[in-house]
């Protein structure tokens, strides 16, 4: 295989694990939000 198709190779493979972090990050994130926003929400119901 000559350089460069390894090159190109190691960049697309790079770019899909980083993708693949990204996106699993950004859905552990929101999930976080969606945690703290209920337990916020449970302690407002509780001081009524």
């Amino acid at each position: 295989m000559k350089s460069s198709q390894k090159r190109l190779t190691m960049l697309l493979l790079a770019a899909a694990l980083i993708s693949l972090f990204s996106a699993s990050c950004r859905n552990t994130v929101r999930g976080a939000g969606r945690d703290v926003e209920n337990a916020g929400d449970h302690i407002e119901k509780a001081t009524r």
